[in-house]
């Protein structure tokens, strides 16, 4: 089997995407008509033509602007539904995906509305495509931590469907120690938490995300190879990075994939995977990011069997599902 055919054929899991980050053109389109939205595209080239980041902040100015189409408890289950068919296609047979209340609320939308179409799709998921999930909550860091009290009080009545908290949105200038009272309250409410952190922002963001949120998982992490002292206590620790190697170079963080540091992090012994973070705006899946990264990088067979290993072990499954899918790749 050639090694393209083993990444496709592959059991896969998904730890760092955005739902709303899922939203391809052709959906948003569709979404802002049936919902009488306008949107400051006229076509869908005009909207690949906006995909041309310089940084974080310019890929979220575009990404909050498209999510306005996200009205109905319908659309966030269509919007859903797209990427479990896609989780199908790739086979990607567990998925923790984050998404993001505060971008719906604070424009009027239903915390009940939200979770519940994207709940009811992952559902529908879970018993006709045999796909596996977690829901992880995220608080945008560029608001302040009062406001992620509102909306974790919200989670709370959803403690049945929201298995986790998370922190996402522009990292630069909002460290993590601006949300350690409200991870402690998630945490006594029996959230899992995680956090985005040393993406663009400095390793001692991650620090703080590990000793003062209590992380079980970094995302992103790539800043890490900056701190030597960092790297010893990932590598012993094992605590997950799950990086997003297309997203990094949609971004800038890195200016080629071929510069991405994934293999030396690798060589490090860290706890690392290939996820695709917004892949309708990064252009690509998790199999597409595998591959390319695969190429860039020159990572053998048995690397890409590491990458894909360490996904299954760095889930919340319960082991025995996580050593059942282990050993069929």
């Amino acid at each position: 089997m050639s090694l393209l055919e083993f990444i496709k054929k592959s059991p896969k899991v998904e730890l760092h995407l955005h739902i709303e980050g899922t939203l391809e053109p052709e959906l948003m389109f569709a979404l802002a008509k049936r919902n009488n939205i306008q949107i400051p595209f006229k076509n869908i080239k005009d909207i690949k033509k906006a995909y041309n980041f310089s940084n974080l902040n310019s890929f979220l100015k575009i990404y909050y602007e498209a999510a306005k189409v996200l009205v109905k408890e319908k659309d966030f289950f269509d919007l859903t539904w797209a990427y479990a068919l896609k989780c199908k296609e790739e086979n990607i047979v567990h998925t923790e995906i984050f998404f993001d209340p505060q971008t719906h609320t604070d424009r009027g939308i239903d915390f009940d509305i939200v979770i519940n179409g994207i709940y009811k799709a992952l559902k529908k998921a879970e018993k006709e495509l045999n796909l596996s999930f977690k829901i992880i909550m995220c608080f945008l860091r560029h608001l302040d931590e009062e406001a992620g009290f509102k909306i974790l009080d919200k989670a709370i009545n959803h403690k049945d469907k929201i298995f986790g908290v998370g922190l996402d949105s522009s990292e630069l200038g909002n460290p993590p120690n601006k949300f350690q009272k409200l991870f402690k309250k998630a945490s006594e409410n029996n959230f899992i938490t995680v956090a985005h952190a040393g993406e663009e922002g400095p390793p001692e963001y991650m620090w703080e995300a590990i000793n003062l949120l209590n992380v079980k998982r970094i995302d992103h992490g790539v800043q890490c190879l900056k701190d030597e002292k960092l790297v010893k206590k990932l590598s012993k620790s094992q605590i997950p990075l799950t990086v997003c190697p297309l997203s990094n170079i949609k971004l800038k963080v890195f200016n080629k994939l071929k510069d991405h540091n994934l293999k030396k992090m690798l060589d490090k012994k860290l706890m690392v995977m290939v996820n695709s973070d917004d892949p309708a705006y990064f252009g690509g899946y998790l199999s597409k990011n595998l591959i390319e990264t695969q190429k860039a990088l020159n990572l053998s067979r048995n690397e890409v069997k590491k990458l894909l290993v360490n996904a299954f072990k760095s889930s919340f499954l319960e082991e025995k599902k996580k050593e059942e899918w282990i050993k069929k790749i």
